[in-house]
């Protein structure tokens, strides 16, 4: 079954250079063309190439989404890339989507969608050994890619 991913999870593991763990961890991942659009891979930021990488060799793939009503309801209150990601994982009927956005957790959750982000992916990683320890990610993760997590939380997932 299908796993779709919003922007956030795919640009934050790759400017830490940790965006295999995807590929390790779901095989592909679908993304619809707003998120693929919020990537900017053109524009050789951080990140950028690990995902060109992923898009070239079709890990990652770019997938339209039909139900064009649904985007537009849910951009009432979310962004272009999560109103798309999530309309095409109900659409695919995904296993999983991949966000980190409070906002749109909870409208993926209230539709019946399994919800990951990227501390659920780097939990999965250390606990499967393919990350050593977290803490070096997560401090790369909140200085270089600009992620914020709340400081409970991050006190919760070092202690996991």
């Amino acid at each position: 079954m299908p796993v779709v991913s919003n922007t956030s999870p795919i640009l934050n593991l790759a400017i830490v250079g940790q965006l295999d763990l995807l590929r390790q961890q779901f095989g592909q991942i679908q993304i619809p063309p707003a998120v693929l659009d919020e990537l900017k891979i053109a524009e050789g930021r951080p990140g950028s190439q690990l995902i060109q990488t992923a898009v070239a060799t079709g890990w990652i793939q770019a997938q339209p989404v039909n139900n064009q009503s649904l985007v537009h309801l849910l951009r009432q209150t979310l962004d272009g890339g999560e109103a798309e990601a999530i309309a095409l994982a109900l659409e695919l009927h995904a296993d999983r989507i991949l966000l980190d956005e409070r906002d749109g957790r909870k409208v993926a959750k209230s539709l019946g969608l399994q919800v990951t982000g990227v501390l659920g992916v780097l939990l999965r990683a250390k606990e499967s050994g393919e990350l050593p320890s977290l803490q070096p990610v997560m401090d790369e993760l909140t200085q270089n890619a600009g992620f914020r997590i709340a400081p409970e939380l991050l006190a919760k997932v070092l202690e996991a």
